[in-house]
């Protein structure tokens, strides 16, 4: 899995794979044999791993629309040029932020327009640097009343680029899965380069179950051996996914969602992940925004920069570290070597520095 996209992504421009950092000091004082983290803070430019995922399904929809060819070498350059002599597509989405702003960026890239719509109380930072890829932002309701706007906006010429998957639409949604696996890809090619063994536990934060669903995806694929215990984190008010696999399937969480994690203020997962994280994760876990502001402030002291959302894998981690009960349950020991996904940098710099203290323009390790 991730092998086509991965040389898709290789092949844009700014291309390089993001670091797979250890974390010595919270590894000691977890009592872990390793811990390292994969930061997405800086993908293509971008605050998120999310154009990851945009990149590939744009492509892969485009050329399926317009009856192109997906080509041995596929080329988001060689799309925009056939692109250039048809009529325009509006590429529509709804978002949080970073998936939004990465939908916004293709868009750009390719020389189209994008709409997104955003839940009330987004941040305005995050807005702003949607519209400041060039894409016109819509914002109001809930995460699930934007992604409806965004499905009946592109009814007309849009193209809908969602990673949750509803009936009716799920291809567009399994390519975002596809595009995420090449951050998985580099995590095992980072470890064999230092000649350090695979990860034990894998923790993965959860907001409508892409990213998880690729992690899944990934470490259970055809021909690999058992993988690693997987662990799946979301904030207390917003676990659609637990709430879900706890009813036997997919539910809409009532009211609204207010978690600081906004990446994962998410009121009903996505239709497609549902199977694939009841038989595939290993633990389900929830957090308090207490949780995910310690988190924060403990990687900044590690010289890394992380969101709310971001270090949501390192809140379940502790989380679960602080009960006995838990901690024996998946198997957390001396031994283990976790691998953690730091999905975003600080997409809302004064936010980060009220929960942290500092800048996130400073990575010093603290003494």
């Amino acid at each position: 899995m991730g092998g086509e996209a991965l040389l898709f992504h290789a092949g844009m421009e700014g291309y390089r794979s993001t670091p797979l950092l250890p974390l010595p000091s919270l590894q000691q004082s977890l009592s872990l044999q390793q811990l390292w983290i994969k930061d997405e803070s800086d993908r293509f430019g971008l605050p998120s791993f999310k154009i990851l995922g945009a990149s590939w399904a744009v492509y892969r929809a485009l050329c399926e629309r317009l009856r192109l060819s997906v080509e041995s070498n596929p080329s988001l350059n060689a799309l925009r040029s056939r692109l250039s002599s048809l009529p325009p597509v509006t590429l529509t989405s709804a978002t949080d932020g970073n998936h939004g702003r990465a939908v916004a960026r293709v868009a750009k890239l390719l020389g189209l327009p994008a709409r997104v719509f955003m839940p009330a109380g987004s941040s305005l930072l995050r807005i702003r640097a949607i519209e400041g890829e060039g894409a016109s932002v819509v914002v109001g309701g809930t995460y699930d009343d934007a992604v409806a706007a965004a499905a009946r906006d592109a009814k007309g010429d849009g193209l809908l680029v969602q990673d949750t998957a509803f009936t009716g639409y799920e291809r567009i949604p399994a390519w975002i899965v596809e595009g995420y696996a090449t951050l998985l890809a580099e995590v095992d090619e980072s470890l064999r380069l230092n000649g350090e063994p695979a990860p034990t536990h894998v923790f993965v934060q959860m907001g409508v179950g892409s990213l998880a669903e690729a992690v899944v995806r990934y470490y259970r694929r055809e021909g690999t051996k058992a993988g690693p215990i997987m662990i799946g984190v979301e904030p207390d008010e917003a676990a659609c996914i637990l709430e879900s696999i706890r009813k036997g399937a997919v539910v809409t969480l009532e009211g609204e969602q207010h978690s600081i994690m906004a990446g994962l203020n998410c009121g009903t997962m996505s239709s497609s992940a549902f199977a694939i994280l009841k038989r595939g994760i290993d633990c389900f876990v929830t957090i308090d925004d207490e949780r995910a502001k310690e988190a924060t402030r403990l990687l900044a002291n590690e010289g890394v920069v992380s969101g709310e959302t971001g270090a949501a894998g390192l809140g379940g981690l502790i989380e679960i570290m602080s009960h006995d009960k838990m901690k024996n349950m998946v198997d957390l020991s001396a031994a283990s070597r976790v691998l953690l996904i730091s999905t975003e940098g600080a997409t809302d710099p004064g936010s980060y520095e009220a929960t942290t203290g500092r800048s996130p323009f400073d990575r010093k390790k603290a003494k």
